[in-house]
Parts: C-alpha cells; structure tokens; sequence
C-alpha cells in the first residue's frame, strides 16, 4: 500500500511515513518525525521533528505538533490544534529543555484547543473545542474550557455517560 502527498507537501527525507497515509495541501513534516500507516495528515498541518504519531491518526487543518510529543494509535486531532514544548518561552534561551507530551490510543482533542507540554492524555479522552489543557486528563475523561476542567466521563464511542453508571 502506498502514500498519497499532495505535490504542495514539504516533507523531510529523513522523516518516516506510514503505508496507506495520506499528506494534503502545503503539510510540513519534519527529520526524523514518524507518521503511522494509515493516517490523514490535513492541509496546513505542521509537524516537527522527531514527533511520532501511531497508526489511523487523523490530524486535522492547521494542526501543530512539536518535537516531544508522542501520539498513540487511532487519535483524533482537530483543526488548529497546538501542542506546545516549553514551559518557559523565550527567544533566546541556552538551558532551553524540551517537555514532552504524550497522547494515548482514540483520544480526541477538540478543535483550536491549547495543549500545554508536559501533560499525559489518556486513552479514549475527550477534550473539548478551544479548551486549554494544562493538567493531565485521566483515560475515559471529558474536559472544556480554559484551563479544561472536569465535565465528565465518556464511553469507547465518545457518547457522555451519565453520573449513574
């Protein structure tokens, strides 16, 4: 099974790409990131080096994901998403560390939502449109807003279980 890239797409030859994925309009995938088979990696989307996303991802328009974040099987991401890697931002910084992040299989991260490194995502989370995520979300858990906060609990399908089950 082949790849499909869109001739707009910028991907490094030292970047590893999936059997069955796919590559849209003006995508940038950079050295020594790992991209799974079977994924969709949309128009605008960017993808640093070294990032490694498992297998039948979808990542959605404008998405960004920066070296030191690791992406299970099967993920959700939506369009504008960003995935930051410094807790401390400058411009210029000698000591500057890179803060992973990790995602786990068939989360699901709303669009233009903020994920703040250093944080793990569960499995089968789901964080809601434009949340801002600065803590850990548990496996199964439903989080919105700014900082994203406790709403629930959801089931493998993404439907909201109610408080009685």
């Amino acid at each position: 099974m082949s790849i499909f890239v869109h001739h707009s797409a910028i991907i490094s030859p030292e970047a590893t790409i999936g059997a069955g994925s796919k590559v849209w309009v003006n995508a940038q995938i950079r050295e020594h990131a790992t991209i799974g088979e079977n994924c969709i990696i949309a128009k605008d989307v960017y993808i640093d080096k070294n990032v490694r996303i498992g297998n039948r991802c979808k990542v959605q328009n404008a998405a960004q994901i920066y070296d030191g974040v690791m992406i299970g099987d099967d993920v959700f991401i939506g369009p504008g998403v960003v995935f930051t890697n410094d807790l401390r931002p400058r411009a210029s910084n000698s000591s500057w560390n890179i803060t992973s992040t990790q995602v786990l299989q068939n989360a699901s991260i709303g669009a233009n939502t903020t994920i703040i490194c250093g944080v793990r995502i569960g499995a089968y989370a789901m964080i809601a449109a434009g949340a801002v995520v600065t803590r850990d979300v548990d496996a199964f858990e439903l989080v919105a807003g700014n900082p994203a906060r406790h709403l629930g609990w959801v089931d493998e399908l993404g439907n909201r279980k109610h408080s009685s089950e």
